[in-house]
């Protein structure tokens, strides 16, 4: 059974100039070097915040959710800023919390501790960041832990939503380039990490309101990253790998031919 002929728009990579191969080769290599940083930025945004090492679902419906066992500082100290002090400073920090968050105490022991080792960044001047500066501040972040506010969940949504679609509209305009058949499975692989990325910030909020949510960010988040890794591997291989069948090389002889 004979393929389909090749749609006259479509250009396989191996018919682009060099200077267009070397630019997108280039641009899919800052890219994954991104979305590496991207993907360990969000473990140790995330991990352990249930008190346990590595990243789990339970962490992510803390940092969306919140805890109904711990306080935000706790959640904060024992996930994303767990390693800016000691395993002794912490603890303390946890006995002065459990033992009534008494002022005294907190002037006495406590607030030497946010002195030496977290004004650098939370001495109020960000406004996005809690401000540690004296009892009274830090008490506000010794409230329960509700989970990433609906203001900041608005703020970060809208950062993602148009960074990972420059980043799936880039990477799929490469793809573009790649022979895969059949055409709707290279449509559908291009279009599904859209997909994926609306399902995942719409599930940020839902996981508010209904924990189990937290599977659905998971869930969207590996499949996103599969796609680019799967849209990357292939642009590549066949950007400088592939060996082109006899349908290219008649149509670019052709071409150069009539050029």
């Amino acid at each position: 059974m004979s393929e389909p002929p090749l749609h006259h728009l479509y250009l396989h990579f191996q018919e682009l100039p060099w200077s267009l191969r070397t630019l997108y080769t280039a641009t899919l290599l800052v890219l994954a070097t991104g979305y590496l940083f991207a993907l360990l930025h969000l473990y140790g945004s995330h991990a352990g915040r249930d008190g346990e090492p590595g990243l789990s679902v339970r962490d992510v419906v803390i940092a969306y959710s919140g805890s109904k066992e711990s306080t935000r500082l706790e959640s904060a100290l024992r996930g994303p800023m767990a390693s800016m002090l000691p395993t002794s400073e912490a603890n303390e920090i946890f006995g002065w919390i459990h033992g009534g968050l008494d002022k005294a105490v907190f002037e006495k022991d406590i607030d030497p501790i946010f002195e030496k080792r977290c004004l650098a960044c939370h001495d109020g001047s960000n406004p996005h960041i809690p401000h540690l500066g004296g009892y009274d501040n830090v008490l506000e972040t010794a409230q329960l832990d509700e989970g990433v506010d609906i203001f900041t969940l608005v703020r970060v949504s809208h950062i993602h939503l148009f960074g990972l679609t420059f980043i799936f509209f880039i990477t799929s305009l490469i793809f573009s380039h790649a022979y895969v058949r059949p055409v709707w499975l290279k449509c559908l692989i291009v279009a599904f990490p859209f997909v994926q990325i609306v399902l995942d910030i719409f599930s940020w909020y839902l996981t508010k309101v209904f924990e189990p949510f937290a599977y659905v960010i998971v869930i969207a988040g590996g499949l996103m990253g599969a796609c680019f890794a799967f849209m990357w591997v292939v642009s590549m291989y066949q950007m400088w790998l592939y060996k082109p069948s006899e349908r290219f090389a008649a149509r670019t002889a052709e071409r150069r031919a009539i050029g």
